[in-house]
């Protein structure tokens, strides 16, 4: 072993180091907390993407969470798996000092894009939307990151979010070194959630705060807290609202206002339910409905901001027990809608199991498709026909869910179109984090025999759960 690598942590390597079967080719980042460089294996097969190895800095002065910090990054990175986390290849120790070998991500960095705000609403959405899905992955394994940020979110080629950092992270399966070792309050000052400044380490929902930090930053160019050092600056945030993002930008669409000030809420259970709620409005802005978030030009007056002072914000919410239990409670479910098919002993039963599901389950989402047939060429097939088409198709759908009475806040209508409705229906779930698909069974028809059944075709191929309703032609 190369003699520049025996003290990994007090200075920068120098190219042709080798530490752990790995060869180092060039110092890439030198952060406070750790150094990042671009390696090569020595022996075997060599992967099949670039990697990066990260060893904390550990040079007089350093920070005294650096080791702390690095193991929960390295036990945490061994549990998950995706496109939307690094792949972590090797770790090992020299001499007291860890290190970890992982996939380097070479694509486009979100702090690229912080340095062109404020952006167009249509690119927020789009930037956002792609790191909610990126969240609600990690959330989906049981993860919290609890320090997203720009910083820590970079973009493969075909951009996809990949969250890097998970140095404060907290999974529910492992023991949480930093609320063991560390009093004070983890986080990045400009991003930390105020639940998390009442040491509340476990709510899946402060991720979609640090999301509303970042779409507010995006799309105003302005941080909404500025980025204090303090705990008592920090702590403003439990009683002091951001400036409304319209505010400062005018233009800002009201959609766009609502989102980011919903998920800026100080109560948890006043955001997004969950990450894959955010990312699906984000994707159909004009489905969100408006409140009077959307509207707000000023912070909240002396009057609330005393008010909430004295009910102590200390206690926001009780967060979930787990990442995945919170999910599970509130589910994405999409409802297949044949408008074909008018039989209401049908719809009844097809509501009757939405009614259930949303007796059990509180926060659950209720997305609410049907699959128009493309027009043919022809005369017919005009602009205003297929407008038409659209309109009488979302009205019917509001009607189908108006007997159930579901809050705006939980139901979003989207009409497709395509020649095959199950292709149609299994994109639309795999694209949209869908938990649970009520689908109605099809009657009895030579039609149905020739062409085969939709509802068959998702339940084979369904990403998730499926639900096949049937009519009780006896009891309806």
């Amino acid at each position: 072993m190369h003699g520049e690598a025996e003290n990994l942590g007090a200075q920068a390597l120098a190219p042709g180091a080798e530490v752990g079967g790995f060869r180092v080719m060039r110092l890439l980042h030198e952060g406070g907390m750790a150094r990042l460089y671009a390696v090569e294996r020595l022996a075997g097969d060599p992967p099949a993407f670039p990697l990066l190895m990260k060893i904390p800095s550990l040079g007089f002065g350093s920070h005294p969470g650096c080791l702390v910090g690095f193991e929960v990054e390295q036990m945490i990175l061994g549990r998950l798996r995706g496109p939307h986390v690094p792949r972590l290849v090797a770790s090992g120790d020299q001499a007291g000092t860890p290190w970890l070998v992982m996939e380097r991500i070479d694509g486009g960095r979100l702090t690229d894009a912080v340095t062109r705000a404020p952006l167009d609403a249509a690119e927020v959405a789009r930037l956002v939307g792609a790191v909610a899905a990126a969240a609600h992955a990690l959330h989906r394994q049981n993860a919290i990151h609890l320090d997203l940020k720009p910083e820590n979110v970079l973009f493969r080629a075909d951009g996809t979010a990949v969250l890097v950092d998970f140095g404060i992270a907290r999974h529910a399966e492992l023991p949480d070194l930093i609320e063991e070792e560390f009093d004070l309050k983890a986080g990045s000052g400009a991003g930390i959630a105020p639940e998390q400044l009442q040491g509340r380490r476990g709510d899946p929902r402060s991720d979609l705060f640090a999301l509303g930090v970042i779409a507010y930053q995006l799309a105003t160019g302005k941080l909404p807290f500025g980025a204090p050092t303090s705990g008592s600056a920090m702590r403003r945030r439990l009683y002091i609202d951001p400036l409304p993002p319209r505010a400062i930008q005018p233009d800002l669409p009201a959609w766009l206002q609502e989102t980011i000030l919903r998920c800026l809420e100080i109560r948890p259970d006043a955001r997004y339910a969950t990450a894959a709620q955010l990312a699906h409005d984000l994707a159909h802005p004009g489905q969100i409905p408006l409140t009077e978030r959307a509207e707000r030009r000023h912070r909240a007056g002396p009057l609330i901001v005393a008010k909430r002072w004295l009910q102590g914000l200390r206690e926001p919410g009780l967060p979930a027990s787990t990442p995945s239990r919170h999910l599970a409670s509130a589910p994405h479910v999409m409802v297949a809608i044949d408008l074909d098919d008018r039989r209401d002993t049908l719809a009844r039963a097809m509501r009757r199991t939405l009614r259930r599901a949303l007796h059990a389950e509180p926060d659950l989402r209720v997305t609410l498709v049907a699959v128009l047939q493309p027009l043919t060429f022809g005369e017919d097939a005009t602009p205003e026909v297929a407008h038409s088409q659209q309109t009488t198709a979302l009205v019917a759908l509001r009607h189908w869910a108006r007997p159930i009475g579901l809050p705006l806040e939980k139901l979003r209508i989207h009409v497709a179109e395509g020649s095959d409705a199950a292709g149609t229906l299994l994109d639309y779930a795999a694209a949209h984090h869908v938990d649970r698909i009520i689908v109605g069974a099809r009657g009895h028809s030579a039609l149905r025999r020739y062409l085969g059944s939709v509802s068959a075709r998702v339940v084979a191929e369904a990403p998730c759960s499926v639900y096949v309703v049937r009519p009780n032609e006896n009891n309806p």
